[in-house]
């Protein structure tokens, strides 16, 4: 059967391919509305509006918005075009609109809905804002455009606001017909043709605004050149559409179908706020009378640059939001082009019966998303046939692709009726072929060249012409050529040649592997010539620019040595990176190397070699290799060379070598384009070459420390770890003696403060025991050689080959030699101790262990430990003391040091702050410790120098013990005593008299100046009692004594001011001072301090009478009038006890010489004064 007489319609009818909102023809509309499918997406979307308009009608709303959304291919401008012509129900070729659905909508009630909305008297203004829009858009252009059409709808002119205005004005005024006469009969042409032109007929208009509308001449002429206000608001807008509807009656309901919205408005937020301001409005002002439907590419969220309360604004005044997909395209291109007759469907299903397995083997895509398929039974076959279903989901992102990356393009609709035309034509040349017949995609590039920019159309034909002439093409290389751009930008399908022969089956009965064969040789011949150019596996098509840059990158030469270093950088960046390969508890470092260059900083140990094509040592004999891999200890990998990993980096550099050398900035932009897309072709080929590598290690050859080897992983990662880990086995020989394994500076602080460990079963090599022999026996000799050895010579013997220990362990192992005291570390000369909390960083630290000396241990002799137990025996008394060595010595060194710091500790502590007696003994005892302890560090030294201080130690003792006796229980004795003695220091005089209790000082003073004194200080008790009774006895008498000057004192202030004195405020203040003066003496402790208070007592009351003879003085009767001022009287002041000294009178004489002496002290006073006051 022939597929032209398959299909149920005509497939050379004539099919409307691209819906124009504009288009409004009786036919194209007939065919619209006839053939117009609703599929399962569109009556969700009907049901939805209907719903919402529906209940408008009802109930006033301001809910009025409709955003009707969809990508290329989903036919948003055909449903908006049918939802005006339902909504107005017009009448087409002898039927309304709405009676061309009524088998359309399966659902009874949904299509009344329908009905019931059509029966309403409804005007739509349907137009496409991308073409009707001012070209210059400012923030009111969507206004301008929606007062244009409005006015337009009217019958005015709404291509200039100012006519429009004016028509409005004399249409309200009911002179249309008479304004339109007149301008008639003056100008001799109709006003509707020639207002456009207006401004050419100035002496016209005026002359009919004056007749009709009775403006004087000036009024008119200031109309006609411009003074009037043109602007309108979007309320004055709003309030005229209000009116209009209004006067159309209660029902009548008015829509604005905007066509292209998105589009006219892109990123624009401006524009977007002036089109919400504008539904807003209508919305509450007309209350769901005007609808505001319009159509986007995109949803409103997409569209919209606008973020917060104004976004928020938007989307709420489009509250009807419909979204259309593509999803829904091939059904209404079955209903419409490819629907089956009966024949035809038995037919086609029998076929596919039939080579359904072949037609499933045909259309298996490489790497490919999921619904890119073939047929899934024998109805989808039929359904489809002759296409296949990809076709139907490829071709409508190839239309909205060729439309986003051609100027040419974006005149192209990427809608589903572009697609009708594309499979209708498609269908059409195929039509003379029988059942098994299919199309192939690059069929559809006519569809679209039309379309496409001249550069693209150029090539193709350039093609075409060389393949008519057959200069070095074929017919079949044109149709690869073209199937290339068609899917130039899907990213969907991989361009390679298992796809491409795919996407150029013609036939079911194609033999894939001979098509596979052909379209290989064509790419061939097509890259050859730069019509394509090959991205790995992938194939791309070229422009003219770009063939000619293709020419220029194959021609950069580029260095192979680049090429083999991006390789190792790939292998050792990416593919396998780790720069240690971790084996059980070890991490081993490696070199890594690319044919004969290092990668990175060498370590010296094991090697990991990849040899490439490029190297003159990957043709070098296996043997060679063998050798090779023993003596540098290395494994190598020769990689495969049926992988083309070579080639792909090469392009990859010559690329970027090529880019590099051009100034980038300054080429046109559609080179620079060129060039982006080159970069991301070489980016592309390196982790294409990335993946090549990985294939070239699988099937490499590997050859491991002398053998080769083969290695049984499926992937490179897995390969290259086997590798490794059988190299590390064979060249870390002894790698395996360690098997008891430690972690952290605890473990080995826990080793050096334990017992000596055991190895268990002796010679079974469990508990590092092999280990720990090797060791050990290697210092023995080392020892033997006289050879100095370091910790650090032992770290990086027993790290490097055949060992390869880790550093921890191997400080773990010494660690135990220590405590089993087979072996000793000295720093800085000497003998560190397994105590020594630096040991551990002696042992590990890297800028310790070259400074720690590793050497067997010298034990001192027998007799020396021996004798060196008993004297310690006698000298402490002890007998718990340890007899091996280790024991031995560390109670020798803590028992030294403990009396060390004792003394040290005297001296700094009490006979630094105190003369004490003996201090050159504990300095004596202090630094025989020192002695001895100097020889810590060498424990033969120190038990020989221990023994040798015997008797020394043994004095030492016995001269501390009465030392040490004293500041235990006499020195508060002996430190109140010499407190005593300081505090009599200064009233020694007052026991002049008083021969017992200056016996006792000095009998104080005696004992504490006795070098010994400690036999003596039992007596300093009674001694102190005896000096302290005489001192209170003395002490009281004294207090006496101040106690009668002190009442005397008062008794000469009282007798001086009288009785009644204006004095009499002094005497008290006196009184409370004397009195003060009475409680110091009760609470004095010291004679000093009461002699000192008696001279003080004399001040006072000489200071007292003087301001109380001032007072009497002062109040002393004036002297008469005129009578001469009497000379004031000259007393002097005399203290009672200069005038009556101490003395001892024994007899008459004493006495009378006595008196004799104080008469001739006052008379000769008297003879310089006028009077004497005796205080």
């Amino acid at each position: 059967m022939k597929i032209q007489s398959m299909f149920q319609k005509d497939i050379n009818r004539d099919i409307n391919g691209v819906i124009k909102v504009a288009q409004d023809d009786e036919q194209s509309l007939v065919q619209e509305l006839g053939e117009y499918i609703i599929t399962k997406e569109l009556r969700r979307h009907f049901n939805t509006f209907f719903d919402n308009y529906s209940k408008a009608i009802d109930h006033p709303t301001d809910k009025i918005g409709v955003w009707i959304s969809g990508f290329f291919g989903s036919g948003k401008s055909h449903f908006l075009k049918i939802l005006s012509y339902l909504l107005s129900n017009q009448e087409v070729a002898g039927q309304h609109a709405v009676d061309f659905f009524k088998g359309k909508f399966d659902d009874p009630m949904m299509y009344a809905t329908v009905v019931r909305c059509t029966n309403i008297p409804t005007e739509s203004i349907l137009f496409n804002i991308d073409i009707e829009g001012p070209i210059n858009k400012d923030k009111t252009a969507v206004l301008r455009v929606f007062a244009k059409v409005f006015y337009n709808h009217l019958g005015f002119y709404g291509e200039d606001l100012k006519i429009a205005k004016l028509e409005r004005f004399v249409d309200k005024q009911g002179k249309t017909e008479a304004f339109r006469t007149a301008f008639e009969e003056v100008n001799g042409a109709p006003w509707v043709e020639n207002r456009a032109s207006y401004a050419f007929f100035e002496d016209d208009i005026v002359s009919v605004l004056q007749s009709v509308l009775g403006m004087s001449e000036t009024a008119a002429l200031n109309w006609f050149n411009g003074e009037e206000n043109v602007d309108m608001s979007i309320k004055q807008l709003v309030e005229e559409i209000k009116e209009y509807v209004d006067s159309k009656g209660k029902d009548f309901r008015l829509l604005f179908c905007v066509d292209e919205v998105g589009q006219y408005i892109g990123d624009d937020g401006d524009l977007m706020i002036n089109l919400q301001s504008i539904v807003e409005e209508v919305g509450s002002k007309c209350r769901g009378k005007v609808w505001v439907m319009v159509t986007s590419q995109e949803a409103i969220d997409s569209v919209v640059k606008i973020s917060g309360d104004d976004f928020s604004k938007i989307q709420g005044r489009f509250n009807t939001r419909l979204s259309l997909s593509s999803a829904s395209v091939d059904e209404v291109i079955k209903k419409r082009i490819l629907e089956k007759t009966e024949d035809a469907d038995a037919l086609l299903r029998m076929v596919y019966d039939k080579e359904h397995a072949v037609l499933k083997n045909l259309f298996t895509f490489n790497d490919a998303v999921l619904d890119i398929k073939g047929y899934a039974n024998g109805a989808e076959f039929s359904a489809t046939y002759p296409f296949v279903p990809y076709q139907f989901i490829i071709i409508q992102k190839v239309l909205a692709e060729i439309r986003k990356h051609g100027n040419s393009g974006k005149h192209l609709s990427g809608g589903e009726r572009s697609m009708l035309s594309g499979f209708q034509e498609a269908a059409q040349k195929v039509q003379g072929k029988d059942e098994n017949a299919l199309v192939p995609f690059s069929q559809f590039y006519d569809t679209v060249h039309t379309f496409l920019e001249s550069p693209i159309r150029r090539v193709i034909d350039r093609c075409q012409t060389a393949a008519d002439k057959h200069d070095g093409l074929e017919q079949r290389d044109v149709s690869v050529l073209k199937l290339l751009y068609l899917v130039r930008y899907i990213d969907d399908i991989k361009a390679n040649i298992d796809n491409i022969a795919i996407l150029m089956v013609d036939d079911i009965r194609t033999d894939k592997i001979t098509l596979r064969r052909e379209i290989a040789e064509s790419l061939e011949r097509l890259e050859r010539q730069n019509y394509v150019a090959r991205n790995g596996d992938n194939y791309s098509f070229l422009t003219d620019e770009e063939q000619d840059i293709a020419i220029d990158i194959r021609n950069t030469s580029v260095d192979s040595g680049t090429i083999v270093q991006s390789i190792g950088q790939t292998i050792f960046s990416e593919i396998y990176p780790s720069k240690k390969y971790k084996y059980n508890k070890y991490d081993f470092s490696y070199d890594q190397y690319i044919d004969e260059t290092i990668v990175g900083a060498a370590t010296g140990g094991v090697r990991l070699r990849f040899v490439t094509v490029a190297s003159d040592y990957y043709n070098v004999p296996e043997a060679r290799l063998i050798m090779d891999s023993q003596v540098n200890n290395e494994a190598i990998v020769l990689l495969s060379s049926e992988v083309q990993y070579f080639e792909e980096l090469e392009t990859a550099a010559k690329i970027r070598k090529y880019i590099k050398q051009k100034n980038v900035s300054q080429l046109p932009e559609s080179i620079q384009d060129i060039i982006r897309k080159r970069q991301a072709q070489a980016r592309t080929l390196e982790e294409s070459a990335k993946a090549q590598i990985d294939k070239a290690i699988v099937g490499g050859a590997f050859f491991i420390c002398g053998e080769k080897i083969e290695i049984k992983y499926g992937e490179a990662k897995g390969k290259l770890d086997e590798a490794l880990k059988q190299l590390i086995e064979s060249v870390y020989s002894k790698l395996n003696l360690v098997n008891t394994f430690y972690e952290s500076d605890a473990d080995i602080l826990t080793i050096l403060n334990g017992e000596p460990q055991q190895s268990g079963f002796a010679g079974m090599g469990s508990n590092n025991e092999f280990a720990l022999n090797e060791v050990s026996q290697w210092l023995e000799e080392r020892h033997m050689s006289h050879v100095p050895v370091s910790m650090g010579d032992v770290q990086r013997r027993y790290q490097a080959i055949p060992y390869g220990w880790r550093e921890i362990d191997i400080a773990a192992l010494v660690a135990r030699l220590i405590v089993s005291q087979k072996i000793e570390i000295r720093y800085g000369g000497a003998v560190v101790g397994k105590d020594d909390k630096n040991l551990v960083r002696y042992l590990r630290v890297k800028s310790e262990i070259d400074k720690a000396s590793v050497s067997r241990r010298i034990a001192p002799s027998e007799d020396d430990m021996r004798k060196t137990v008993k004297f310690l025996r006698d000298w402490l008394g002890q007998m718990s003391i340890a007899e091996d060595e280790d024991g031995l010595l560390t109670f020798v060194k803590d028992t030294l040091t403990a009396r060390l710091q004792s003394y040290e500790n005297l001296l700094t502590a009490e006979y630094s702050r105190d003369r004490y007696p003996q201090k050159e003994v504990v300095i004596s005892a202090r630094d025989l410790m020192r002695d001895i302890l100097s020889q810590k560090n060498d424990n033969v030294a120190l038990l020989k120098r221990l023994l040798a201080k015997q008797d020394d130690l043994l004095d030492s003792t016995e001269d501390m013990e009465e030392i040490e006796a004293f500041f235990k229980s006499q020195r508060t004795i002996f430190d109140a005593a010499r407190k005593l003695q300081s505090d009599l220091q200064n009233e020694r005089d007052y026991f002049v008299t008083d021969s017992d209790t200056n016996g006792k000082i000095n009998e104080i003073s005696a004992i504490l100046g006795m070098p010994k004194p400690y036999g003596r200080i039992k007596d300093l008790s009674d001694l102190m009692q005896g000096i302290k009774i005489a001192y209170g006895v003395l002490l009281e008498q004294k207090k006496e004594e101040v106690r009668g000057i002190i009442t005397l004192c008062m008794g000469d202030v009282h007798t001086l001011a009288g009785v009644g004195s204006k004095a009499n405020d002094e005497v008290k203040k006196s009184d409370d001072r004397f009195t003060e003066y009475k409680q110091k003496v009760t609470d004095a402790t010291s004679l000093t301090v009461l002699d000192a208070m008696i001279t003080q007592l004399q001040n006072y009351k000489d200071q007292v009478c003087k301001r109380v003879e001032s007072m009497l003085h002062e109040d002393s009767a004036p002297h008469e009038a005129g009578a001469e001022k009497p000379k004031p009287q000259k007393i002097v002041q005399v203290r009672r006890y200069d005038m009556f000294p101490v003395k001892r009178l024994t007899s008459k004489d004493d006495v009378d010489a006595y008196l004799e002496g104080i008469r001739k002290k006052l008379y000769d006073t008297l003879e310089a004064n006028d009077g004497i006051q005796i205080n």
